[in-house]
């Protein structure tokens, strides 16, 4: 299945306390086990207004479907096309 980043713009993500992240991590959690295997939640990184997520779905659709449900903005998702690391610079011989 592709993998995506959602960039999420929210406004003081940054600021939110670990009760309200929790909050919002069991309300997307909830929504995700609703629509079931074809979309997972792999991990987010929070920003101070931003909270980007990085999600393996079947589809954009069903991440558009995702924000719908749990009230999340989706303000940009993107498919990765290709992963790189520092093992990428080492020789292919």
């Amino acid at each position: 299945m592709p993998k995506y980043v959602i960039e999420r713009e929210i406004p003081g993500a940054g600021k939110l306390s670990r009760e309200q992240l929790q909050a919002i991590s069991q309300k997307s959690c909830g929504v995700l086990s609703n629509l079931g295997p074809q979309i997972q939640w792999v991990e987010s990184y929070v920003m101070d207004d931003r909270v980007y997520c990085v999600y393996i779905a079947a589809n954009e659709e069903l991440i558009r479907e995702h924000a719908r449900q749990g009230g999340f903005p989706a303000n940009r998702i993107s498919e990765v096309r290709a992963i790189i690391d520092p093992t990428t610079a080492e020789s292919l011989a």
